[in-house]
């Protein structure tokens, strides 16, 4: 029978990641994946850090030419509950661009707005949650003419089939699901690339016969390297070289290269498999610590009911344990050249697995450079990605495996705004055999294990990642965490001072004498997200915000000219954050503080992926699972994710 209830409940996966894991503690005779430090001395008191810069964290550098101006007129909020647009200041105008099941190219299928285009049709078209996303400018015309490569994070079920997912009980009473539905969704997973250019009227619009547009899917074959390439625990029945993995999905935030390629990063990927065995998944700690689902069935989708390689439990009969290795083949960055349509992905494994938000770049003038990113779960942690190499402008060649060797490290937010980078190196410190790490392998399939042995400090859900032109300043969004305080493993702390935490806030740093590959930084509040400081609600909801208030900040960017846009994610519906509207897009001048509000979406949304051109004037960004029926705005359409390009009336720069 069809079970119309099955779907993805938000307020359900909330709850998945408030299940207590256990995390390692060095030199405990426990297996070494299941033990934690519990720590201390990391707590700090909120006083100081919202007012002037902590010495050696000075304030930006202004653009060149000086600060960089605001000029719009900030909107008000949207508390309306039948919004169903997106809203943009006077003087600009905003139209959707790329949405959900738009045909991929000439000849593709039209999107059918009754849901029956199949999982054939659905691999020629875009893909559904429009997420990260990144502007990729042709040299000849930088300003005009680029690819645009845009991650889609997950499906929307019960509007991508005709009358929602099908679920039916077999003879044994567990549900299941049909190939043709999980295909579907399969297919609307993945990455878009898109050839789009100014015409001579002026107004973007796809190349619909490029030969660069392009899906790639959870069906699309990919190859793993670096250190855990081939290692045993990469291993699988169906691919016992350990070298070939089938897909990407669960997309979110993203990165780029300075050579060009692009980086998409695999998040939420332990809720797509299952590990029935309660015994082999509370020992495992490829499973155990990153939270794969764990009971008859998977959180999302239920996949593993009509593809096997989502079953995670594992089967002593078959080679490698059958499907167990299968949840260690995601959680990567995933490198794709958006110029090679033919070219095959290949997952980076020396950069750490990981319920990864983004892979943003920092590059010194000498060719150094560093990765960021965040694991974007409460409690989990900040790190960044050195390459042994450096990157060379004059030697492509040299630059096109550069991520598969280097150093991955974890961040320490210690007292008085200093920082550390600790290395995960195998035979460093507690990471050895001792500790259940037998080659580093084992540290990049377990980082998470390996950062808990090394005492690095727990974040409030580390998402975006954004580095300010000119001097290198990180700037990173910790959305909300309302466990802070509340658990013994997540204390209060300089860098979370709030508990409960439900807004979020938004930390910066700086590395020592601006090198990306420095091992020391110095780190400072830039704000706390939340209400007046007036507002009649309890003080952990109040922010420092000067201007505009909002909350739970998610994705970070930073323009040409040095403004900081932050997109918002959270429930406009939650009686926390009701009164904030519907979920916004604010540009910050990182200087000041000053925030204004650019932009508000339709009503059940979140604002996130955003990326332009060179000179400014055109900006992208994707309104993600709408909730009524945009981008029709008929009230009855089914709604889809949407890119959405923001333009000036006189063609000036976004922002000004």
């Amino acid at each position: 029978m069809t079970d119309s209830r099955f779907r993805i409940d938000p307020d359900a996966l909330e709850a998945l990641d408030d299940r207590p894991v256990a995390r390692p503690r060095a030199g405990a005779p426990l297996d070494p994946h299941r033990r934690r430090f519990l720590r201390g001395g990391l707590g700090l008191a909120a006083a100081g850090f919202f007012g002037a810069p902590l010495a050696g964290c000075a304030p930006s550098a202004p653009a060149p030419g000086g600060r960089p101006a605001i000029g719009f007129t900030p909107l008000a909020r949207q508390t309306d509950p039948a919004f169903d647009a997106v809203a943009v200041p006077d003087g600009y105008r905003a139209r959707a661009f790329y949405a959900w099941g738009d045909p991929i190219r000439a000849g593709a299928p039209a999107w059918k707005p009754d849901a029956s285009n199949d999982w054939r049709d659905q691999l020629e078209q875009a893909g559904d949650n429009h997420d990260g996303m990144h502007y990729f400018p042709f040299p000849d015309d930088p300003n005009g003419h680029g690819l645009l490569v845009i991650n889609h994070e997950k499906v929307e079920t019960e509007y991508l089939h005709p009358n929602g997912p099908t679920v039916r009980q077999d003879a044994d009473g567990r549900r299941r699901r049909p190939v043709r539905e999980v295909k579907k969704e399969l297919a609307a997973h993945g990455v878009s690339v898109i050839e789009v250019r100014r015409d001579d009227d002026g107004e973007w619009r796809r190349v619909m016969d490029s030969r660069y547009n392009r899906r790639i899917s959870a069906l699309t074959p990919m190859v793993l390297r670096g250190p855990a390439a081939g290692t045993p625990g990469l291993r699988t029945a169906s691919d016992p070289d350990g070298r070939t993995v089938i897909g990407t999905f669960a997309n979110c935030a993203l990165g780029y290269t300075p050579w060009g390629t692009y980086l998409a990063c695999e998040e939420n990927w332990p809720n797509y498999f299952v590990n029935r065995d309660a015994a082999d998944h509370a020992g495992r700690a490829s499973h155990a610590r990153y939270r794969v689902s764990q009971g008859e069935v998977s959180n999302y989708y239920l996949w593993e009911t009509a593809e096997p390689r989502f079953d995670a439990t594992p089967d002593p009969a078959a080679p490698h344990g059958g499907h167990v290795n299968e949840p260690n083949r995601f959680g990567w960055v995933v490198e794709i050249d958006p110029f090679d349509p033919d070219g095959t992905p290949v997952k980076r494994t020396a950069m750490g697995r990981l319920v990864r938000e983004c892979s943003t770049p920092s590059v010194a003038p000498d060719g150094r450079l560093a990765f960021y990113f965040g694991d974007d779960t409460r409690g989990e942690y900040v790190y960044k990605f050195v390459p042994a190499g450096r990157y060379r402008p004059d030697d492509p060649a040299a630059n096109r495996h550069l991520l598969d060797e280097g150093t991955l490290y974890v961040g320490v937010f210690g007292d008085g705004g200093k920082g550390e980078w600790r290395p995960l190196v195998h035979g460093q410190g507690p990471l050895t055999a001792e500790n259940g790490f037998h080659d580093q392998a084992d540290v990049l399939i377990n980082a998470r294990g390996a950062a808990d042995l090394v005492g690095a400090t727990t974040m409030d859900r580390p998402e975006w990642v954004a580095v300010k032109p000119g001097n290198r300043e990180v700037y990173v969004s910790l959305t909300n965490n309302h466990k802070r305080g509340q658990v013994a493993d997540q204390p209060v702390n300089g860098a979370n001072p709030r508990s409960p935490n439900l807004h979020g806030q938004i930390l910066r740093w700086r590395e020592r004498d601006d090198d990306p590959a420095a091992t020391r930084f110095q780190w400072e509040l830039f704000l706390l997200a939340g209400y007046d400081r007036d507002a009649d609600v309890p003080d952990a909801q109040k922010g420092t915000i000067d201007g505009d208030v909002f909350s739970s900040p998610d994705g970070l960017w930073f323009d040409p000219d040095g403004r900081l846009w932050i997109e918002t994610d959270y429930d406009d519906a939650g009686p926390d954050h009701a009164a904030m509207g519907t979920n916004q897009l604010l540009c910050a001048d990182p200087d000041t503080g000053e925030v204004k509000r650019f932009l508000v979406g339709p009503r059940g949304c979140e604002i996130t992926g955003i990326t332009g051109t060179p000179d400014g004037r055109a900006l992208w960004i994707n309104v993600q699972h709408p909730g009524i029926s945009f981008p029709a705005g008929d009230g009855k359409t089914r709604p889809r994710s949407a890119t959405v390009l923001i333009e000036k009336n006189d063609g000036g720069v976004i922002g000004t």
